[in-house]
This record gives structure tokens, C-alpha cells and sequence, in this order.
């Protein structure tokens, strides 16, 4: 989340087209990383399982499995998206410069995809196993590059070409090529908890599948909800759309917290189920959630009263501060729902349980979120209670996982 708020940052010295052009060109993104759900759900809750029985050699297995199958599934979605990232800006009715600037943009970040899929499962499979530093300490190694890139190459510094918004394009994917490369050299050196091979089961694949793809289903009807959503923003103006793709960025990094506390549960609720110890894993799950809620409502605190502060380092343009401050406000007090929804979910997700948290994710997110949105938008022209309309959805979604969750029939699912 920093890497993608670095390059709001930076391009938001350049203008509000620059700010709506990598905003949006990242949010219409999150389609191809609805697909990296299957990787990441699916590896995860697979991996995690076989952890948890002292299975090292099988969870090795799984891992050279899904790492060659999430190649091949990264050559048609690259191809497909560098195809359409111009209808996309098109569709959403953006202006023509914010268009022409984004279009290049993704296209560029394309170019990232087979590396970004095969990063994504060795980031699954090291959380699965429990390991979050590594993954943390790379992250933060490419972060500093990444900011030294985007000065070099946006702004055009020591004698480097001055590209804008397509410099942090370049930055990006010289980054993420580096992390895998990154990752591949640790594997090769033992240095993860997995043992090296080349090896393919389809049996293996299968099992993560058949838990992925619910949940990459989810997931992807859940951003297509929310460009949906992003439609109705954009009806409000540049100065609207780019306040809340900075907004987004901005309440991004305060999900950090309850993200990384969604793959804990995740991965202990898969090693708890995988040693036999549902009730173990219900407990880690509910020390998890405490931690989560704790940590979310201190972040909610500074997007409530502070939020023109922190929008001020995207961005000077006094019309995109003022809009990107009644989103962070607004958001400010569903921090505490949205810690329930994270945590549950992921551990939902961890015992196999994405069926159930597909429904979930989609009628609360039509019935409660996308629909009253497009009709409030349509009768009245105040975007704050458009903004009313997503936070509930938060709060009903965070009721309705916990009921599911204290039923326990999650136990009863195999992987």
C-alpha cells in the first residue's frame, strides 16, 4: 500500500488529471487482483492445512504446483487488460486527459503481471507457514527503490527522462520484477521453510481451486461493485474523483493493520484445522480480532479529525483536499465494523469456508452499498450520503460474519 501511495504522492504534484489517472488506472486494476485471490486464498488455506500436520514435504508440493500454474493463468489476463485499459477510463466517462494519461499507465503495469502472480503465491505460502517478516522486509527494501525510481524517472532528475505518470508506471514494474526476483533466489537457498522442486499435481491444484475460486469469484464480483461505485463518484467531477482515490489510498494504509491481522487468522485458523484443534483455532481467531479492533479504532481517530493533514501530502489542490477529507471522515467511523469484517473473513477463508462469504460479500454489497448509492446519487446531489450508504454496508457486513462465525459450521469443511 505505501509502493502504490508513493506514486500518488509523487504524481500529485503534477495535477488533479495526474492523481485521477493513477488512481483509477490502480482501482480498475483490482480486477486482475480479484484473480490473484485464487492464488492467494487458495495457497494459503491448502498450504496452511498441511503446515499445521507437520506436512513440509506435501506443502512443497503444493507450492511448485500452484507457482507454475500462476504463470500461465498471468499470460491471458495480461494480455486481456493491456487490450481494454483504455475502454475502462472510457467507460467511466473521465476526462479525456485523465484518460490518455491512464491508459498508458496500466498498460505499462501489464508488462509486471507474471511476476506479480508467481510473487503473490510466494508471499501466500510464507504466510501460511507463518512467516510474515521476509515478505515485510522486501516490501520495505522495494519501497525505498521505488521512491528513488519515481524521483528519477517522473520528474525527469540527474539527467533521467521526464515520463510523469508514466515514470511511476516504469518504477513499478522494475520494483516488482526485483521482488520476485528476490523471492526465487530464497527459494533456490533454502532460506524458506519449503523445499525446492519442480514438480505438477493436478490433485493439488484442484484442492486449492476448489477454495480459490469461490473466493476469487467474491472478490471479483466485490470490485466490479465497487467501479461501479467509483461511476457515481466520478459523476461529481475530477476534483471528486481524484479526492477519493486519494481518500482510498489514505484509508488503504490504515487497513494495513486489520490486512495484516486477516492473514494471521487466516493462516492459524489453517493450522489449527490441519492439527485438529477447531477450538484452538476459534480462540487464536477471537485474540486476533481484539488486537484488530483495538489497532483500528486508535487509525480512525486521526481520519476523523485530521484528515486534511494527511490528503495534503497527495495532493495541494484545495478542492481535491476538501473532497478527499469528507471521505476519510466518513469512513473514519466504520473502522470498527470493517476490523470484523477483515479478521472473520479471513478466517473463514483459512478453514474453506469462501461459498458462504461469497453471499455474504455480494447481497450485502448490491442490496446495501451499490444500489441505494446510484439512487441517492440519482435524486440528490449531496455525495455525503453516497458516502452513508457505503459505510453501512461495513456495518451490516461485520454483523452478518459474526453470526456465521459463533455457528461454527466452519469446522466441518474440508480442503
Amino acid at each position: 500500500m505505501l509502493q502504490v501511495i508513493t506514486d500518488l504522492i509523487m504524481v500529485g504534484r503534477l495535477s488533479a488529471f495526474a492523481v485521477a489517472a493513477v488512481g483509477l488506472g490502480l482501482q480498475s486494476l483490482m480486477f486482475v487482483f480479484a484473480i490473484l485471490t485464487l492464488l492467494h486464498v487458495g495457497t494459503g488455506a491448502l498450504l496452511s492445512r498441511f503446515v499445521g500436520a507437520g506436512q513440509i514435504k506435501r506443502a512443497s508440493m503444493g507450492l511448485s504446483t500452484l507457482l507454475g500454474f500462476a504463470v500461465l493463468l498471468s499470460l491471458p489476463v495480461s494480455v486481456l487488460w493491456y487490450f481494454l485499459s483504455e475502454k475502462i477510463y472510457i467507460w467511466f466517462g473521465a476526462d479525456p486527459m485523465v484518460t490518455e494519461l491512464g491508459a498508458s499507465y496500466v498498460q505499462m503495469l501489464t508488462l509486471m503481471m507474471p511476476f506479480v502472480f508467481a510473487k503473490l503465491v510466494f508471499v501466500s505460502a510464507l504466510n501460511s507457514a507463518g512467516d510474515t517478516r521476509t515478505p515485510m522486509k522486501i516490501k520495505i527494501v522495494s519501497i525505498a527503490l521505488n521512491i528513488v525510481l519515481n524521483y528519477l524517472l517522473i520528474f525527469g532528475n540527474y539527467g533521467f527522462p521526464e515520463l510523469g505518470v508514466m515514470g511511476a508506471a516504469v518504477g513499478t514494474v522494475i520494483v516488482n520484477i526485483l521482488e520476485m526476483t528476490a523471492y526465487v533466489f530464497l527459494y533456490f537457498r533454502r532460506q524458506t521453510p519449503f523445499i525446492p522442486l519442480l514438480y505438477y499435481s493436478g490433485f493439488l491444484l484442484g484442492r486449492a481451486l476448489k477454495v480459490g475460486i469461490p473466493a476469487s469469484f467474491e472478490r471479483l464480483l466485490t470490485f466490479g461493485s465497487f467501479m461501479l461505485f467509483t461511476a457515481v463518484i466520478a459523476r461529481y467531477g475530477t476534483e471528486a474523483l481524484a479526492g477519493y482515490q486519494i481518500g482510498l489510498r489514505v484509508e488503504g494504509l490504515a487497513f494495513m493493520p486489520g490486512i495484516g491481522f486477516t492473514i494471521a487468522a487466516m493462516a492459524l485458523m489453517g493450522q489449527g484445522l490441519g492439527a485438529k484443534k477447531p477450538q484452538q483455532a476459534r480462540e487464536d481467531v477471537l485474540l486476533v480480532l481484539k488486537y484488530t479492533v483495538g489497532f483500528m479504532f486508535f487509525l480512525s481517530f486521526f481520519m476523523i479529525f485530521l484528515p486534511e493533514k494527511i490528503v495534503w501530502l497527495f495532493t495541494d489542490d484545495a478542492q481535491t483536499i476538501q473532497e478527499a477529507s469528507l471521505y476519510l471522515r466518513i469512513v473514519g467511523f466504520s473502522q470498527i465494523p470493517l476490523a470484523f469484517s477483515f479478521v472473520l473473513s479471513g478466517a473463514l477463508r483459512g478453514a474453506g469456508d469462501t461459498r458462504r462469504i461469497l453471499i455474504i460479500n455480494l447481497v450485502s454489497l448490491w442490496f446495501v452499498r451499490i444500489l441505494p448509492a446510484f439512487v441517492l446519487s440519482w435524486y440528490f446531489e449531496s455525495i455525503l450520503l453516497v458516502y452513508l450508504a457505503m459505510i453501512s454496508d461495513t456495518f451490516v457486513k461485520a454483523i452478518w460474519l459474526w453470526v456465521v462465525f459463533k455457528k461454527g459450521k466452519w469446522q466441518q469443511i474440508k480442503v
